[in-house]
């Protein structure tokens, strides 16, 4: 069996379930309040932050096993162990926000990730201890224990974002199936005030669903998938986030601007993928924007 078998098997596992819902409350409850936790989110950065924070402690503990190779550059490999550990700190909190708000697969192969990187960092710290006691030899062994487990964790890490497409842009997906024609969205008459309704458009072999929300003689229209996990937009909310209107994910409480899809408040750390609309003889049409577009 591959790996990448064993970590889908892990993913099933749902044997404790009820103790990664107890984790993920305690979470939400110490990660207050909400702008804090968009800020681990990565909301404001258009990207999730955990990946780039998680380069730091990566980065720099890599370096030092290359450096302790040789007893003169072993001064600096602590220095830089040291720098890691500090800087796992930041890149677990981004990591538990975003986990938090997974769904159970994604959940589930994120606690295997948190305890490889719990004892990546305890042997890490071990390392410092025991150079600071004078014990090299010690600490090198159990710095490389750590990089070992540092190295599987990541692998982890980089299954749960492509293969379970955490942290992805999911809204992209519809688009790129979706049309790069005109797409009829019916009379402006008939689509409802303030309440996002569902619409669609040809798609390569499928419909693909379009939330559509009209304020007075304005139309936004946007792919119906979220963009943090794919949830239902068009079964949401508008609402006002931050001095903007905004479409609200009913899964997780995304909230999009409706001027532009940007986030205005997480989970997502993706703007929502949003259509050109036009309007003709009292019926509103929405096309993809030319990014979109083959050439």
């Amino acid at each position: 069996m591959s790996l990448l078998a064993v970590l889908d098997r892990l993913s099933e596992v749902s044997s404790f379930d009820k103790s990664l819902d107890s984790a993920r409350t305690a979470v939400n409850k110490v990660l207050r309040p909400q702008a804090f936790k968009d800020l681990l989110h990565g909301s404001w950065l258009g990207h999730p932050l955990h990946p780039i924070l998680a380069m730091v402690p990566v980065g720099t503990w890599l370096s030092a096993g290359l450096l302790d190779i040789a007893p003169p550059t072993r001064p600096a490999a602590t220095a830089l162990i040291t720098t890691g550990v500090a800087a796992s700190l930041p890149a677990a909190l981004a990591g538990a926000a975003d986990w938090s708000e997974q769904d159970d697969a994604v959940r589930r192969l994120g606690a295997v990730h948190a305890v490889t990187n719990v004892a990546a960092l305890g042997l890490y710290v071990g390392s410092l201890v025991a150079r600071g006691k004078g014990n090299g030899g010690l600490g090198r062994a159990l710095a490389y224990s750590g990089l070992g487990l540092a190295t599987a964790s990541a692998s982890i890490g980089g299954h749960m974002s492509y293969a379970q497409s955490s942290g992805a842009n999911h809204s992209v997906v519809d688009a790129r199936q979706l049309t790069t024609d005109w797409i009829d969205l019916g009379p402006l008459d008939d689509l409802p005030e303030g309440r996002p309704t569902l619409r669609t458009g040809a798609g390569q072999g499928t419909e693909i669903g379009l939330a559509v929300v009209r304020r007075g003689a304005r139309v936004d229209a946007f792919v119906n998938a979220c963009a943090h996990v794919g949830g239902p937009l068009s079964d949401g909310r508008v609402e006002e986030v931050r001095g903007a209107e905004c479409l609200v994910c009913p899964w997780h409480e995304s909230a999009f601007d409706l001027d532009d899809g940007q986030p205005r408040r997480g989970p997502t750390a993706s703007a929502q993928e949003k259509l050109e609309v036009k309007y003709e003889a009292g019926r509103v049409f929405g096309r993809l924007p030319d990014r979109h577009t083959s050439k």
